[in-house]
């Protein structure tokens, strides 16, 4: 099949085109090929990932429901051990958190707040997790355990609940100007008509602090 003469030009145009970028363009496209085959199973990676976990998850809430603390633990390890990237871990810690607790294993219990801290990727959970943490080291006289776990820049929702559990450790040590100092912060953080404000205020009048309005 003859080609005219402007046929002829554009094929010897794009001849020289690849003969100086043909290499390069092949090279750009394989990339873009591979990281668009890497995007897609990494997104079914992480959907088989999240898949999985989730079975587990619902495997030891099963465990919750039948008080079974031992099992809830064994599932959370695993979650945690296979699955540590997902959401699902740090749930699952939070629920062996509390089945530990209530089944008054309190080693167990700082274990898992303490994996939440340490690896988990939600800043709510982490923040639960600290202040649940900081009671269970307040049973144990573990005081300025507790107080450095609190130490740490928390989400703004949990600010009161934090100040009011540095205001219960700093009771125990007894430091009550600084304990009255925190239970006022915990005031002053707090929605007013949460119903919790009464308590703080009394924990703070128990201590000879004045009445919230009345505190500069």
């Amino acid at each position: 099949m003859a080609f005219d003469l402007d046929e002829q030009e554009q094929l010897a145009t794009l001849k020289n085109w690849w003969d100086k970028y043909g290499n390069l363009a092949t090279w750009v496209l394989i990339i873009a090929l591979a990281a668009y085959a890497g995007w897609s199973g990494w997104n079914y990676y992480q959907r088989s990932q999240a898949l999985q976990a989730s079975q587990l998850y619902d495997e030891q809430q099963k465990a919750v429901t039948a008080k079974d603390n031992a099992k809830v633990q064994r599932a959370a390890a695993d979650i945690q051990q296979k699955f540590g990237s997902t959401a699902y871990a740090g749930m699952a810690a939070m629920s062996a958190a509390k089945a530990a607790f209530d089944a008054n294993d309190l080693n167990a219990a700082k274990e898992q707040l303490q994996w939440v801290v340490d690896h988990g990727h939600d800043a709510d959970y982490k923040a639960l997790a600290r202040i649940r943490l900081a009671g269970i080291l307040l049973d144990q006289k573990a005081y300025d355990d507790g107080l450095k776990v609190l130490a740490a820049d928390l989400p703004a929702p949990f600010a009161s609940a934090a100040a009011d559990r540095k205001g219960d450790i700093l009771v125990a040590q007894n430091k009550l100007d600084e304990a009255r100092a925190a239970y006022q912060l915990a005031l002053d953080k707090m929605d007013s008509k949460n119903p919790g404000k009464q308590l703080i205020q009394l924990k703070l009048d128990a201590i000879g602090g004045a009445p919230a309005k009345a505190a500069a």
